[in-house]
């Protein structure tokens, strides 16, 4: 089981089921607008998420096909979710280690920013 939170713990939870074994470093603009660089994320069925707490749990619409969630106290980035989708996209960094998670691959490499190279051997799409 893998467990997580925000900054300040308004919103904690956990994941009773399957979930990726990787992360996906996501380097658009968008999600680099909304977490300061690149999004690493792992992905899980969304009935598989577990609150022990969501005060601080926001929802914002980042466009007309997904939504963000975030906490509201601390900002945290948190979660991507597609609209029409199962799934749930899991902000990497807010996971309690050990996860034995790896990078799995980097998505919308051709709008990486321009101040940092990819250096690693894992594959880089321009797309996902």
């Amino acid at each position: 089981m893998l467990t997580g939170r925000c900054e300040c713990g308004e919103v904690r939870f956990r994941i009773d089921g399957p979930a990726r074994d990787s992360v996906t470093i996501c380097h658009c603009s968008q999600c680099r607008r909304s977490s300061g660089h690149v999004w690493a994320s792992t992905h899980a069925p969304f009935a598989a998420l577990r609150f022990d707490a969501e005060a601080g749990l926001t929802w914002y619409a980042s466009s007309d096909f997904a939504k963000r969630g975030f906490c509201r106290f601390c900002g945290s980035s948190l979660f991507y979710r597609l609209n029409d989708e199962d799934g749930i996209g899991i902000a990497a960094g807010c996971l309690d280690v050990p996860t034995g998670f790896r990078v799995g691959k980097h998505i919308f490499v051709k709008d990486k920013g321009d101040y940092y190279e990819i250096t690693d051997d894992t594959p880089q799409l321009e797309r996902f």
